[in-house]
């Protein structure tokens, strides 16, 4: 039942994806754009966790998340089409801006259903750019599907192992870190690209 429940939380980011993909790539795949996410979504982060209203949220088990819930949550998701936004992150704060206000998600929950709705996103993703890639006439030869093969096997487990670590962490600790790593990291994209801007 859960994956049913992911599955349709998945269906707004699917269907907008597959429409607005070319435009995306064409009008917001650039350093500025990335930098301002950056930015905006670590100070998101830090008002959120410094906020009373997350303090006692009443979904405390992933399964407990009902299908309109998850149906929410997956709207949020459709900022992650911004580059720069991070899915997880749209999808953790969209979990606990609405388990503020009517749905009550707790951090570690948001985290959990986040993750979980990642596998499908992830897995589509992958297949619409090798569709892309093929119908625009190219073709993979031995050594790019072997080394294409290994970097996918290399990716889940370290995917499985970050998963594991975060998880751990968000069981202990806020995402104030990063809130703070994010906007650093925002800025230091915004100064060199500002400053190699200038240079040219």
């Amino acid at each position: 039942v859960l994956w049913i429940k992911i599955i349709i939380a998945c269906i707004p980011a699917a269907v907008l994806g597959l429409l607005l993909d070319d435009w995306m790539e064409a009008h917001l795949y650039n350093a500025y754009v990335v930098a301002a996410m950056l930015i905006l979504y670590g100070i998101l982060f830090i008002v959120l966790e410094n906020s009373p209203i997350t303090s006692s949220p009443s979904i405390q088990k992933v399964g407990q998340i009902s299908v309109k819930t998850g149906f929410l949550i997956g709207v949020f998701q459709l900022l992650s089409l911004i580059p720069g936004t991070s899915r997880s992150g749209s999808t953790i704060l969209g979990a606990m801006i609405l388990g503020a206000v009517f749905l009550g998600c707790s951090r570690f929950v948001a985290a959990e259903f986040s993750f979980f709705l990642g596998i499908p996103v992830m897995f589509g993703a992958s297949f619409l750019k090798i569709v892309k890639f093929f119908l625009d006439g190219n073709s993979f030869t031995g050594s790019q599907i072997f080394y294409t093969l290994l970097g996918m096997a290399v990716a889940f487990g370290v995917s499985v192992y970050s998963i594991q670590f975060l998880m751990s962490y968000v069981r202990r600790h806020n995402f104030k870190f990063f809130g703070y790593y994010r906007i650093i990291l925002g800025a230091i994209v915004l100064a060199y690209f500002g400053i190699t801007a200038l240079a040219v």
